[in-house]
């Protein structure tokens, strides 16, 4: 009898324990920029994952809402792309603490001051997360495009401006030890009194996918905390149905119904190499 391989073993699964944080993967694949690390390849050409029309995005809110979702997340592509970006957030806010990831690059002076209005008429946090993969321009520029440092940069003193106390985030793309700090010392040189930073590992999807066969199996898992990884109370709504997280949203093996969120309140496979990462650097995608 042969010995069972990597591909036969069966695929391990993380519980789904309760609705806390739901993504809105609100312009799709659809962004301004080219990042060589991108998540879900976006880009300004015709996304291979369409953006969320409206209703769907405030429907997939109210169903949220009524499953006692304590976050929400919109991200993309870049969001503010998106023409229903600001209702759809005040929509967002009425229910629960909200957050935009943004590469800061589109954001005008007359948008942050929308942003600031929504925040003050909110019972609940509204966050803006801008993200950046090195503190200075020329490294940055590299990864995200010519122009975008500067244009980031400007976005988070206009945030800063208006008390939004922009999340600066970025992924280890050079596995600088310091990067932390740097980013920090960036933020308070920019006269930022409280500089917030989160540094995400590199995922091995989108353009940043590799070639390796690795998977998680249940025999790594053994001893684990399952719930302790987001797909345990986490789910993401983008086009073509709702997926276990925002890192593998419109990808087939993530999906985990046609739209439905009480529909995909099961337990979901930890099949990509992604969740090999998540597993064992402890990372998530929310802000803490």
């Amino acid at each position: 009898m042969r010995a069972m391989s990597v591909v036969d073993a069966p695929t391990p699964r993380a519980p789904f324990v309760a609705l806390s944080t739901l993504w809105l993967v609100l312009t799709g694949t659809l962004c301004n920029l080219r990042c060589t690390h991108c998540l879900n390849t976006s880009g300004p050409d015709a996304p291979w994952l369409p953006p969320l029309d409206g209703a769907v995005a405030r429907r997939a809110i109210a169903e949220a809402a009524a499953l006692g979702v304590r976050e929400i997340y919109f991200t993309g592509g870049e969001p503010f792309l998106h023409r229903e970006i600001l209702p759809l957030l005040e929509t967002s806010l009425a229910i629960a603490a909200t957050t935009v990831l943004t590469n800061g690059t589109v954001l005008t002076d007359a948008t942050a001051d929308a942003l600031a209005a929504l925040a003050r008429a909110s019972r609940y946090s509204l966050e803006i997360r801008v993200s950046l993969d090195a503190p200075d321009a020329e490294t940055n520029d590299r990864v995200r495009g010519a122009g975008t440092w500067r244009r980031a940069v400007r976005a988070i003193r206009a945030l800063d401006a208006r008390g939004l106390l922009p999340i600066v985030t970025a992924t280890e793309i050079d596995g600088a030890p310091d990067a932390y700090d740097r980013f920090r010392a960036l933020l308070s040189g920019l006269g930022i009194a409280r500089p917030r930073v989160k540094i995400l590992p590199v995922f091995p999807v989108g353009r940043a996918a590799g070639d390796s066969a690795a998977r998680l199996s249940d025999a790594d898992l053994e001893g684990f905390d399952r719930t302790a990884l987001q797909c345990a109370d986490t789910r993401a709504v983008a086009a073509g149905g709702v997926y276990a997280c925002p890192i593998l949203a419109g990808l087939p093996g993530a999906r985990l119904s046609d739209g439905d969120l009480t529909a995909a309140r099961r337990p979901a496979a930890l099949y990509h190499a992604a969740c090999l990462t998540c597993h064992r650097t402890g990372a998530t995608c929310r802000n803490a």
